[in-house]
């Protein structure tokens, strides 16, 4: 089975069994919605259970996750630095315009028909996305997911085609 990264717990919160998590995903309410179904993986990234979503709230840069049936600190507290991630099967269809974090990381960005790398990771600093591209020789450029920036994203081709901006390329 195909899993994909939705988050990190980072450490407990309060006694009554909540866990800080470090989100990774887009879909932060959805995947955390009561009643969804995470797998969780130790540090080694390996299997260790389904756990079931009993509550979630935002807290300041965190989501705040209690799981069903995991009601102590006592309960969660070996989980601290685990991963929480999605089964392929449980993702839901996009619409046009729209992408999974693994859908995009990875795949050559281009400018004017001239590869300047890969995407390596997306931030969410704030009002938009950024997508970090990994150069060789030069530092990373970060692109805001903005049209005027990211004007074609060909998934099944492996391809992004960028307009970079002035100012955003300070090795130019």
């Amino acid at each position: 089975m195909t899993y994909f990264n939705v988050g990190k717990i980072v450490n407990t919160q309060g006694l009554q069994g909540e866990v800080r998590v470090l989100s990774v995903t887009d879909f932060a309410d959805e995947r955390f919605k009561k009643g969804s179904c995470l797998a969780l993986f130790d540090k080694q990234d390996n299997f260790v259970m389904t756990v079931e979503i009993a509550s979630h709230r935002k807290h300041k840069n965190f989501d705040i996750v209690k799981f069903k049936g995991l009601y102590h600190i006592n309960d969660v507290e070996k989980y601290r630095d685990f991963t929480l991630k999605v089964a392929k099967e449980d993702l839901t269809d996009l619409e046009d315009g729209e992408f999974y974090y693994h859908e995009i990381i990875g795949l050559e960005v281009y400018e004017n028909d001239i590869l300047l790398g890969k995407v390596k990771e997306i931030l969410q600093p704030g009002a938009n996305d950024v997508w970090v591209v990994q150069r060789k020789g030069k530092r990373d450029l970060l692109l805001p997911y903005i049209p005027s920036v990211i004007l074609n994203v060909d998934v099944p081709n492996g391809r992004i085609d960028v307009n970079v901006l002035e100012g955003l390329d300070d090795e130019n």
